[in-house]
């Protein structure tokens, strides 16, 4: 793939939801949520500020991240599905 976000947008690749819990239950698909976890595959170059300074993005390329489960569009380029939103859509990175 190869895009460039604008501005303060994140291509997100959603990782898929363990289907098996921890004492061992096995879920249906039907009862899965939605990804809230995945990797960054592209990030903008950032926001530009009132003083027209660019603010730099907290998170890069390659960062395993926890977002909003209703922040980020989906779409889907090549056949394969990614989450785009706004820097503020990540809450957290995984270290």
């Amino acid at each position: 793939m190869n895009i460039k976000p604008l501005s303060n947008h994140v291509f997100i690749e959603p990782l898929e939801a363990e289907k098996i819990t921890q004492s061992g239950i096995v879920l249906p698909e039907t009862a899965e949520n939605k990804p809230i976890k995945g990797k960054v595959v592209a990030i903008g170059s950032g926001k530009t500020n009132e003083k027209g300074e660019k603010i730099s993005m907290s998170v890069k390329v390659g960062d395993i991240v926890l977002f909003k489960k209703y922040g980020p569009d989906e779409i889907e380029i090549e056949g394969k599905k990614y989450l785009v939103g706004d820097e503020e859509d990540v809450l957290a990175v995984l270290e």
